[in-house]
């Protein structure tokens, strides 16, 4: 892949090896950028996008990832018998099931009891990997990126479903295609990309 989007709220920081400027986007070299600037930038300005810029594009990432803290997380988009898509409640928006792994636990076995906690849904199987999303979040003061592995999911579940209030979540519902089209508008860039 030569370009990685990560998202600091609904605005992108675009990885590439294409250096161009843009209306509305500033662009730095990824080597010297402080992270700090791009997130306040794109916090407190009206800026699309940034752009940071490395010629070597097997490294992208991989230098992007060392200028913050990282949290991994697994996630789960998941399809039940109708073909009806499980959707979360949290913050006045539309989300996915997803939260950080646990040490010593796979990314599929994080992904599989972070979709049961925050919903209450049983009898959860993997049935292939999604892209990864990265968002940066702050917490504590501090600024993180967090890696989302995500994976498509299926169950034959039908029971009763359970929202993790402690967690925020304040609605858990099946949605149909036409009501997960309505429900993305009101969602976060990065679980855009999922669909």
């Amino acid at each position: 892949m030569s370009e990685y989007t990560v998202y600091v709220g609904d605005k992108p920081i675009v990885l590439t090896t294409d250096f161009k400027e843009e209306d509305n986007s500033k662009t730095f070299l990824l080597k010297s950028v402080k992270m700090g600037k791009v997130i306040k930038l794109l916090n407190k300005t009206d800026i699309a996008e940034v752009r940071l810029v490395d010629k070597n594009v097997d490294k992208l990432l991989k230098r992007f990832l060392k200028k913050l803290p990282k949290v991994t997380a697994g996630g789960g988009k998941v399809f039940n018998a109708k073909g009806d898509i499980l959707f979360i409640y949290r913050n006045d928006k539309w989300d996915l099931p997803k939260g950080k792994t646990e040490k010593k636990e796979s990314i599929e076995d994080s992904a599989i009891r972070e979709v049961e906690e925050e919903t209450g849904v049983k009898d959860l199987k993997i049935v292939k990997p999604l892209p990864k999303t990265y968002h940066i979040f702050k917490r504590n003061g501090r600024h993180k990126v967090k890696i989302t592995h995500w994976f498509e999911m299926k169950t034959d579940y039908t029971g009763p479903l359970h929202p993790e209030e402690n967690e925020g979540i304040t609605k858990v519902e099946w949605l149909n295609s036409k009501s997960s089209e309505d429900a993305l508008h009101n969602s976060y860039a990065n679980i855009k990309l999922l669909f």
